[in-house]
């Protein structure tokens, strides 16, 4: 069990009255519990809680006025992620996947896997299936894109960042995503709060299905996977945004914390996987 302490500030200059929607709260499941939390908006405005997607996803709905404006988000969540085995997780055949999980097998805007399945069969496709495969694939993500900020735009996909080799934590998700996506392995992107993460920002990463769950994996290696508070999740980031921005607002700063208030835990072992889902 880990006590993480998540925080998020957002400031924005308005140019004309702007409706958003955010999406910066950590999810509800069985594994990810809110122990306290929250929400202060400068100036004061009404705004609504929303319950969207698969997942049932708490959004905050507002909107503001032209001018400044900021919100701030606290959040102290207890995780107590499911840790098992990596190495007896297999592949799922097709044929029994469950009906709601066959949706990320699907080439989506960002994870085109139709595009890159003759790649992910000739790189990957002789490897023992399963986490090992999923492993090799984070790995050789690692080993071939660089992490560069700013290299990548809204508009970046999959397989430019395999041209261009350099991309930023969603734009490593894409990729591993539409790879798995093209072995017939589940693939979704997630969107959260990351400890230690350094410099600090939401993070992006992904769930592959494995056994029967969703398995947690992040092929930048730039935080601990056991430090993840997940916000949403979908086909990818355009799924799981942040913020939704209906007419003319300019982020100004954004401060983004998780930090582990429990003692510190052992380093993760290589053989765990882990599921919040």
């Amino acid at each position: 069990m880990a006590i993480i302490d998540v925080a998020s500030t957002l400031d924005y200059s308005v140019s004309t009255p702007t409706t958003f929607v955010f999406s910066i709260v950590p999810a509800l499941t069985p594994y990810q519990i809110i122990l306290q939390e929250k929400l202060l908006l400068s100036p004061q405005l009404d705004f609504e809680w929303l319950q969207m997607g698969e997942g049932s996803i708490r959004h905050i709905r507002l909107q503001a006025q032209p001018g400044s404006f900021c919100l701030e988000y606290k959040a102290k969540v207890e995780l107590t992620p499911v840790i098992d085995h990596a190495p007896l997780l297999d592949e799922v055949n097709y044929q029994v996947l469950p009906a709601e999980v066959m949706t990320y097998l699907n080439p989506s805007r960002y994870c085109e896997s139709d595009r890159l399945a003759v790649f992910a069969i000739k790189q990957f496709g002789t490897l023992p299936s399963g986490h090992t495969r999923l492993e090799a694939i984070c790995e050789w993500v690692n080993s071939n894109i660089d992490y560069i900020s700013g290299s990548t735009n809204v508009s970046s996909s999959a397989c430019d960042v395999l041209v261009n080799r350099a991309g930023v934590c969603r734009d490593f998700a894409h990729v591993c995503i539409a790879l798995c996506r093209a072995l017939c392995i589940p693939a979704r992107y997630v969107s959260g709060y990351a400890v230690n993460l350094q410099p600090p920002d939401f993070h992006g990463f992904f769930e592959a299905f494995l056994g029967g769950k969703w398995y947690l994996f992040d092929a930048t290696r730039m935080a601990p996977v056991s430090g993840f508070v997940r916000i949403g999740f979908g086909r990818d980031a355009a799924d799981a945004s942040f913020a939704t921005i209906m007419g003319s607002a300019d982020l100004q700063n954004m401060q983004i914390s998780a930090c582990d208030l429990a003692a510190p835990s052992a380093p993760e072992k290589t053989n765990e996987a882990f599921s919040t889902a």
